[in-house]
């Protein structure tokens, strides 16, 4: 049995996908504060009972330099910045012109006396305070946990 559509309904579905690909793809990882990008804020799944993640994200399109000086999430009851060799860092400079990321093997965003246990997939409310871009609302997302080999 064969079955025949309209032209008229083939058109329509056709112009409906070609207009579809005109629209501008969604950004769900995207924040901007007034002079940056921010790109992807994440971290991985914790197990129960762990107090501290690592958040990872990427600035970028930054137009003026600017700091990042202060996090808040309802996860954690502290966040801090810290370095490698686990040097505490006050806050991250985030020069002009050029892209910077918080991430595990740099720099990061350690967020400490987790309140529950981050499970992959999840979305939760995190806002960036910046020296100049003032707060923006993000959402930290998680990722698979990491799983080391021995």
């Amino acid at each position: 049995m064969t079955v025949r559509l309209p032209r008229r309904q083939c058109l329509r579905a056709a112009l409906g996908l070609g207009a579809a690909g005109l629209l501008p793809s969604a950004r769900a990882c995207e924040f901007f504060a007034p002079t940056l990008r921010i790109f992807h804020p994440w971290t991985r799944a914790t197990a129960e009972g762990a107090d501290e993640a690592v958040v990872s994200m990427k600035f970028d399109g930054v137009q003026r330099a600017d700091r990042l000086v202060g996090v808040q999430t309802p996860v954690a009851l502290h966040a801090d910045i810290a370095g490698a060799l686990a040097r505490p860092v006050v806050d991250f400079a985030i020069p002009a012109g050029r892209d910077s990321e918080l991430a595990e093997g740099g720099t990061w965003l350690r967020l400490s006396g987790l309140q529950m246990p981050l499970h992959v997939g999840r979305a939760y409310p995190l806002t960036l305070q910046f020296e100049h871009g003032g707060e923006v609302p993000a959402q930290l997302s998680i990722d698979f946990p990491s799983f080391r080999f021995r």
